[in-house]
């Protein structure tokens, strides 16, 4: 019999923000499940990350490598697998893969109805392209697959989840299903530039502490930390309704779930806002995985990747893995498999990163911008930092000499990885200056 999956995903989540005071609910599903604790995003920005688990691809590969490139009609869709292999599918809450940013020629449906070629063949969906453009923290609308506009009140959170519990009364119950609820919380509100909180709980964090890799450096944190945690929280008790709502159906045994998130957040510390940057702050997330063949209550230190979710949800399913896909499936995965994630920044600038089991290193194009290419032939050494001895990056060591063999490495390693990414092989020079931070 085949399992029903739940991919259930927040946005702009920290992975320090999942532990036994703020998200109970996720650490039961941990205790059963398995805990990835090196889980990094494949690109720190939210439309890009998206673009990556709907395409099984880096975004230099799709096309998607900054907010407003639609997801390409020529790639076939996650779900269209899913559809294929006789399960039901089913979208609710931020898509943020349709719209087109470019004026005048693009499809612009930022917070109108995604037409129905652009909902990546979902046979269900409730959501709206940029579900911070059509809600606040409390209260909104969204769309279904029809383009009829559905408006709800009270936190956005609940509300996303309430059109998840609807689906699951609503399903075909013959088909075992695929549904990804994608919240928008702990993101801040774009209009507003605030994070909001659940606001019945946002004093119980006012005193919570602030991570050691944020408060050495100036940022929004002493005054939005509080209003994230709360957000976090809320997160967590609506994950514990859906499992309460699986258990009342007799499903719960029968269904796999799968939490994470699209990037972090370095609260304005690394840069001028929350993310596009190689640091831990904004590309270590939460990954945990509950059911089927991750059970147990494991640990695993293993290297992870956004990019390992398709195949891994592939295979969870008995679906067959495109040669296309980059990542791994997560179920073979062992530690010693891989030597690094990789990453793709964008918009803030043009670079890539690595992280191995020790070492932090980024390379850029200062010469680039990042809203207008996706890559470069010509990169510099930009970041490196030794996260054994300085886990909170506090110590660029790009220009220590110290380290010259360990950018040496990187360097060929990095190169590897662009290659396989389908990039050119680049040019990569020593850094230009030292940077600060």
């Amino acid at each position: 019999m085949k399992k029903n999956i739940i991919f259930y995903f927040s946005d702009q989540q920290r992975w320090d923000t999942v532990n036994e005071t703020l998200t109970p609910n996720l650490m039961q599903l941990a205790e059963n499940g398995v805990m990835y604790e090196n889980n990094f995003t494949c690109q720190p920005v939210c439309g890009p990350a998206r673009a990556c688990l709907q395409s099984g691809l880096y975004a230099t590969q799709c096309g998607c490598y900054w907010n407003g490139i639609p997801l390409p009609q020529d790639i076939p869709p996650l779900a269209r697998y899913f559809n294929e292999a006789g399960y039901e599918t089913a979208y609710i809450g931020k898509w943020h893969l349709a719209s087109d940013r470019l004026p005048k020629i693009g499809v612009h449906c930022e917070n109108s109805a995604i037409p129905k070629n652009r909902q990546g063949e979902y046979s269900y969906f409730r959501g709206a392209d940029v579900l911070e453009f059509t809600s606040h923290g409390y209260d909104g609308y969204i769309f279904d697959e029809n383009g009829n506009k559905l408006d709800f009140n009270g936190y956005r959170a609940d509300c996303i989840n309430d059109f998840a519990l609807e689906f699951l009364d609503k399903r075909n119950t013959k088909k075992p299903f695929f549904m990804f609820v994608s919240q928008l919380e702990p993101h801040h509100q774009n209009d507003r530039g605030t994070y909001e909180g659940y606001k019945e709980t946002v004093d119980n964090y006012k005193d919570y502490p602030i991570p050691e890799d944020l408060k050495f450096l100036k940022g929004d944190y002493d005054k939005m930390y509080p209003d994230y945690l709360s957000a976090i929280n809320r997160l967590d008790y609506n994950v514990g309704r859906l499992c309460e709502k699986l258990k009342k159906l007799g499903i719960l045994d029968d269904t796999i779930i799968i939490y994470t998130s699209d990037h972090g957040s370095h609260f304005k510390t690394r840069n001028a806002e929350y993310k596009r940057s190689c640091h831990e702050s904004s590309i270590h997330t939460p990954l945990i995985i509950s059911g089927g063949e991750f059970t147990g209550g494991k640990k695993e230190s293993a290297l992870t990747s956004l990019i390992d979710l398709p195949p891994t949800l592939l295979s969870m399913a008995g679906i067959d893995i495109p040669e296309s896909y980059m990542g791994c499936d997560l179920a073979k995965l062992s530690e010693s498999d891989r030597k690094c994630v990789f990453i793709q920044i964008s918009e803030s600038h043009v670079a890539r990163a690595i992280r191995t089991d020790r070492f932090k290193y980024e390379v850029s194009a200062p010469l680039k911008n990042g809203f207008a290419s996706h890559s470069s032939n010509i990169y510099f050494e930009a970041y490196l930092y030794d996260l054994e001895k300085d886990p909170c990056e506090k110590k660029n060591l790009i220009k220590d000499s110290r380290y010259r063999h360990v950018r040496e490495e990187l360097k060929y390693l990095m190169i590897e990885q662009m290659v396989n990414a389908g990039e050119e092989q680049p040019v990569i020079f020593p850094a230009l200056k030292v940077r600060k931070k």
